[in-house]
């Protein structure tokens, strides 16, 4: 599966973004879809995933109530929807898919494939 995340740029403090995952050469169908981001100097953090056959997600808890991860079977992708950004949300955002166990969905080694990642900058 390839990866292609999108819509990341530069937002001022309590604007919003909607990133885009979109996947090529299978669907998402049986995987877990997540994302995940990388601040400077800092590591990589679980921000939101989706086990796509349930359509359950998961949140951190730093996102949560501001971020909505959803998705669009006909077009095969996913989305971040950002809301409420803070500075501390800037950072490279990346989507992920996977089969992670039930107790891995926020660990990124429990995800296989990866995109290339979109940077999100929130500042004014």
């Amino acid at each position: 599966v390839q990866l292609q995340a999108s819509g990341g740029g530069l937002v001022q403090p309590g604007g919003s973004l909607r990133l885009s995952c979109a996947a090529s050469g299978r669907t998402f169908s049986g995987y877990a879809v997540g994302w995940f981001r990388q601040a400077p100097g800092k590591e990589r953090e679980f921000v939101a995933t989706m086990r796509w056959s349930m359509g359950t997600t998961y949140y951190a808890d730093s996102v949560k109530g501001r971020f909505t991860i959803s998705r669009d079977n006909a077009k095969n992708k996913v989305y971040l929807q950002m809301n409420s950004l803070k500075p501390e949300d800037t950072a490279v955002y990346y989507c992920a898919a996977g089969n992670p166990i039930l107790s891995s969905l926020t660990e990124g080694r429990s995800y296989k494939f990866w995109g290339q990642g979109t940077l999100v900058t929130v500042s004014s």
